[in-house]
């Protein structure tokens, strides 16, 4: 039996699990489902909201990432984020009080950002890791009639997406990989902006969801994560039960994310796209989410159309339609082929 790769676990294997080994409850409204980016529970009046990411690309600014990349899973949903909770592992022998404290000062500002309390987690030194894992868990609340999912969507929906691609991608090459970049021939005032993509436009999704679902009854939202915009495109089908058309042409790829991309020989539309907000929502109300969201300062482009499911996932270019590409690996995980990763 073959090893499995790094990254997010098949989407195949994961439905099979949560077949054989996921129990019902009555009060859980959404639970674990490929492409679901939150749990929703039933607490009497409202839902709660819960999920957890790890952060495992990033070594800079890990505590910032942690938060904001938890937060996002919950706006997707239509809730507001309340509270985090933060599991650091620190690797034997490398660590020292001052990055420790570095890191929580980073959680810190990333909570005030947007309004969370950080409430509890753990931290530990863990004998043989080679570097350090930061894993968060956010919790929040939507009220029943505003919760959204990702598999919301209806035939004939506009699919939208805000900022562009790959903005969490690029941040990370800038960071990891950025001398590398510029030895590539990346200019360097490329990878410096790059690398501010972290904060500027930023990787958060909190301020467009709310501003998207202040302007319109939004049908679907999803965090494209790893394996980029096309993954998201996948899972957003696959949740939904429906097809999409996307117009490569119409698909916001940042420049700078263009330019680092093709350094790494990497395709923009497989990199880990946090940042970006894929959403659906009735045609007629697709003009009133793109100003909504283009008055909080925040770009918001038409790329496409949901489709009947027969259609499948389509990526249309200069006329032409073929399938969408698909990634069961992040397209970033190539440039960290070789080092340890936990």
């Amino acid at each position: 039996m073959p090893l499995l790769p790094v990254g997010k676990l098949p989407a195949e294997l994961l439905q099979r699990l949560f077949g054989k080994y996921v129990d019902a409850d009555p009060r859980v409204i959404v639970g674990p489902q490929v492409g679901e980016d939150a749990a929703v529970l039933d607490m009497g009046d409202r839902y709660l909201v819960a999920t957890t990411d790890p952060i495992t690309f990033a070594t800079d600014e890990m505590g910032w990432y942690a938060l904001h990349v938890n937060a996002n899973d919950l706006a997707v949903r239509g809730a507001t984020p309340r509270w985090f909770l933060c599991t650091v592992l620190l690797p034997e022998g490398k660590s020292r009080e001052a990055e420790v404290e570095q890191l929580f000062a980073e959680v810190s500002l990333a909570c005030q950002s947007v309004g969370v309390s950080l409430v509890g987690g753990h931290t530990e030194v863990t004998a043989g890791l080679p570097r350090t894992i930061v894993s968060g868990t956010m919790l929040g609340e939507v009220a029943k009639d505003k919760l959204v999912t990702t598999g919301g969507a209806y035939v004939g929906d506009t699919v939208l997406v805000t900022k562009g691609v790959p903005l969490e991608g690029a941040s990370i090459i800038a960071r990891e990989r950025g001398e590398d970049a510029i030895r590539r021939g990346v200019p360097a005032d490329v990878v410096a902006r790059a690398r501010e993509f972290l904060r500027r436009p930023g990787i958060s999704v909190v301020p467009e969801a709310r501003a998207a679902c202040a302007a319109a009854r939004v049908h679907a939202m999803h965090d494209p994560t790893e394996g980029g915009l096309a993954t998201a495109c996948w899972e957003l089908a696959q949740a939904a039960g429906v097809g999409l058309r996307v117009d490569r042409e119409r698909v916001p790829v940042l420049a700078e994310g263009r330019r680092l991309c093709e350094a790494f020989g990497l395709d923009p539309l497989g990199t880990i796209a946090s940042g970006a907000l894929l959403l659906t929502v009735s045609p007629g109300e697709a003009e009133t989410v793109i100003a909504a969201s283009r008055a909080a300062g925040i770009e918001c482009t038409a790329i496409g159309r949901v489709t009947r499911p027969e259609d499948g996932v389509v990526l249309t270019a200069g006329g032409h339609a073929k399938p969408m590409p698909s990634f069961p690996q992040d397209e970033i995980t190539r440039i960290f082929q070789g080092e340890p990763h936990a």
